[in-house]
């Protein structure tokens, strides 16, 4: 069944997850500025709680909205799952961001701007996927971004492997810093599994209303 047919009956839910995406991409973009200029200072970091914030405020109302309605665009389960997977994106970038705090680390690993770029070309496609949704004569390129977000996973597993590696040769007299950068680019690979899992879900709703 095609979405145009649905879409009258309501279109809020899709608002609501044009915010969610926008958030994302801001908070994936101000992650790159904070690694790339190094500067996780209080100041930046309330910067990304307030885009968490906002997020948490967007899922709130999504759930409200989902309990007081009694017709969806799509399955009540996708819209909670959708919902959930994409706070989690914005939920994630504040926790590496509050770790690269709380650890105290004196120098920014290349490595870690490099996935940083990684993660917020993800996010942007994970955007790109979501607000796709409200249009199904887009599901093309809607797959064609979700194809590219599985891809952008695949090669963070790649890089976080080679990163892993690299750490262990050069802080093998500092295994204090070797588990501080593992955790962190643990956490970036995360975020970039957190994107895969709402592509996912977008393909499943795609599937259903084909």
């Amino acid at each position: 069944m095609p979405f145009g047919f649905l879409l009258p009956k309501e279109t809020s839910f899709f608002d609501y997850f044009d915010k969610q995406a926008d958030y994302a991409v801001q908070a994936a973009t101000h992650f790159v500025k904070m690694v790339a200029d190094y500067k996780v200072d209080e100041v930046e970091v309330g910067i990304m709680k307030e885009i968490e914030h906002l997020g948490d405020e967007v899922i709130r109302q999504i759930l409200d909205h989902l309990n007081s309605t009694f017709i969806t665009p799509f399955d009540r389960e996708d819209i909670h799952d959708l919902a959930k997977k994409m706070d989690d994106i914005v939920d994630m970038l504040y926790t590496i961001t509050k770790r690269l705090r709380v650890y105290k680390i004196l120098s920014m690993e290349r490595n870690l701007t490099e996935f940083a770029r990684v993660i917020e070309m993800s996010v942007k496609g994970v955007s790109q996927a979501v607000k796709g949704l409200r249009d199904m004569k887009n599901s093309k390129n809607v797959l064609k971004a979700c194809i590219e977000v599985n891809n952008l996973e695949n090669l963070g597993d790649r890089m976080r492997d080679d990163m892993l590696g690299e750490l262990f040769e050069k802080y093998a007299k500092d295994p204090v810093a070797m588990i501080k950068w593992k955790d962190i680019y643990q956490d970036a690979e995360t975020v970039l599994d957190v994107c895969e899992d709402v592509v996912h879900v977008v393909e499943s709703i795609l599937v259903k209303h084909a």
